[in-house]
């Protein structure tokens, strides 16, 4: 029996995340995960790909506000609700609608980044779909993640590549939701549903392709060469998808508005 060791939300894409021990989930994941996207004036989206730093905004939730800290910019406290001028910005190939964070928020991004940005929130009254190439005829949606709404990453799996590399690397280096024990390493590769107690259904749609963000320290936001890409790519790499991967992609098909729990058991 499979048991979730630790469950993640990430409010701002690409930013510090925040464990948690329990977490409501939605079609678009859990409660609050990529909420808030930090953009360029023209709308498009930032990552750590692009702006490694963004590796040093710490996150809170807490009394209905997001909070972001860093040591350029110190604290910026927003409404978790709050509504600004409506925008269309980009994630990947998607056109999403949002509502822009305002001036304060753009200052404080540029106080830490050293250059113009915004913040904006998802506008839930919009639908941005999941890909329906993967979800087989199953409604699947997204915020701002990359694709889908939910990442699974077994601690095994972590163990088995860890034992690849010179240096151990800790799980944050691939942003997962969800971490799972109690199974084989990859064993989310195999499995076609996630079946949690209490209701909870989630079911693997694709394997998540892994980029330069793994090569990113998440506690100093320095490149320190690249690995894991490296080891990966000797016996991870998929040449259909065109990457190495680690971690899978999946989407909920029971169970919308129940918890999430550290400590719960799933069937694999």
């Amino acid at each position: 029996m499979a048991t979730i060791t630790a469950l993640n939300i990430y409010p701002v894409k690409s930013c510090k995340g925040i464990p948690l021990q329990r977490s409501r989930v939605a079609l678009t994941g859990l409660e609050y995960d990529r909420q808030w996207l930090i953009v360029r004036p023209n709308g498009r989206f930032v990552t750590q790909r692009e702006e490694p730093r963004l590796a040093l905004i710490e996150t809170a939730l807490a009394d209905g506000a997001l909070t972001l800290t860093s040591a350029q910019a110190g604290t910026l406290r927003i409404p978790v609700d709050a509504s600004g001028a409506s925008v269309d910005v980009t994630c990947w190939q998607d056109r999403c609608a949002a509502f822009d964070m305002g001036e304060d928020a753009s200052q404080w991004l540029a106080t830490h980044l050293g250059a113009p940005h915004r913040l904006v929130r998802f506008d839930p009254a919009h639908k941005r779909p999941a890909s329906a190439e993967w979800t087989n005829g199953v409604e699947a949606l997204a915020q701002f993640s990359d694709a889908f709404p939910f990442l699974v990453i077994s601690q095994a799996s972590l163990d088995d590549l860890n034992a690849r590399l010179t240096a151990p690397l800790p799980m944050n280096r691939f942003r997962p939701n969800i971490v799972i024990d109690g199974v084989d390493a990859y064993a989310e590769d195999r499995a076609d549903e996630l079946r949690v107690e209490g209701g909870i259904t989630l079911r693997r749609v694709k394997p998540c392709t892994r980029c330069i963000i793994t090569t990113t320290n998440q506690a100093t936001a320095e490149r320190e060469g690249d690995e894991p890409l490296r080891t990966l790519r000797t016996y991870r790499m998929s040449k259909e998808l065109r990457g190495v991967l680690f971690g899978q992609n999946a989407i909920l098909l029971a169970g919308a508005g129940r918890e999430l729990r550290v400590g719960q058991s799933l069937l694999l």
